[in-house]
């Protein structure tokens, strides 16, 4: 119990960090959040986090609390005041605090909570051995562009997937994969092409998604963004996962079923190997 947190302006011991019970994050989940990983004590792919930050905060009409500057001075303190040298750095944007009732309150302002947590995100055992999945229906609502707080169905799909004995899910809309409980959803056809759901309303723009479609792409990788089903990733050559703090990581079976020849597959591997080998040139 001695991290260090920020809130609103104040670096306090955790267990003196509070919010006010009625904070529209805590009533409502009426706010947005951003993870930003850290290696070598240094924050990666930290502007493109601030930047969807904004355009979450946009589409709900919530006033920014603080400049980026201001956002990624706080970011580095916290870094700094504990020690933290891997893991990731959590901030929640909500619309601050009012008394309860629907309509957004006037003139209130926005609350930014932010804190630490240490994590050995370069050797995670899944890299090695790959992630066992299982499929969900998608119960969350439309807007799954904007990263709000609204993270009970994800929580459900991880504890379905806990009690079928697999590592995580992956979530079914229309008979489509949309994305992961917390990650997006990747697969190497037989052919050699990567294939990942194309942005829209349905899946959240991922930061890493995004660095990985670069890095196909300077490899030379033939890449197709259009919907897949549950059918073609259990057929295909090779599945794999991505967001901020598992960076890529394979997938070696959905529902049961073996992908490839069970074990991380080679691209999977090269894309987690470049991403690394970039992220860690960017801290030096």
């Amino acid at each position: 119990m001695n991290r260090i947190v920020y809130v609103n302006g104040e670096y306090l011991p955790e267990a003196d960090a509070k919010i006010s019970v009625f904070d529209r994050g805590f009533l409502f989940a009426d706010g947005v959040y951003e993870v930003s990983s850290v290696l070598n004590g240094k924050l990666i792919d930290n502007e493109g986090h601030l930047t969807r930050l904004h355009r979450s905060m946009n589409e709900l009409s919530l006033t920014p609390p603080a400049t980026n500057e201001e956002i990624e001075t706080a970011q580095k303190t916290l870094i700094e005041k504990n020690n933290l040298d891997q893991g990731l750095i959590y901030l929640q944007v909500s619309r601050g605090v009012a008394d309860r009732g629907f309509h957004f309150p006037e003139n209130t302002p926005t609350s930014l909570v932010m804190f630490s947590q240490k994590l050995n995100i370069l050797e995670s055992p899944y890299a090695k051995k790959g992630m066992t999945i299982i499929t969900v229906p998608d119960i969350r609502w439309g807007r799954r562009d904007i990263k709000t707080v609204q993270l009970l169905a994800p929580s459900m799909a991880k504890m379905a997937a806990k009690a079928a004995g697999a590592d995580d899910a992956w979530m079914i809309e229309d008979g489509y994969i949309t994305e992961g409980s917390s990650n997006n959803a990747y697969i190497i056809t037989k052919e050699g092409t990567l294939v990942t759901r194309h942005l829209g309303t349905e899946i959240l723009a991922g930061i890493t998604r995004k660095a990985i479609m670069r890095l196909a792409a300077e490899d030379n990788m033939k890449i197709e963004e259009r919907l897949f089903t549950p059918e073609e990733a259990m057929d295909a050559a090779e599945a794999f996962l991505s967001s901020a703090t598992t960076f890529v990581t394979p997938v070696v079976s959905i529902d049961g079923k073996t992908i490839g020849n069970g074990t991380p597959g080679p691209i999977a591997i090269k894309l987690r190997e470049f991403y690394i080998e970039e992220a860690l040139a960017s801290t030096k």
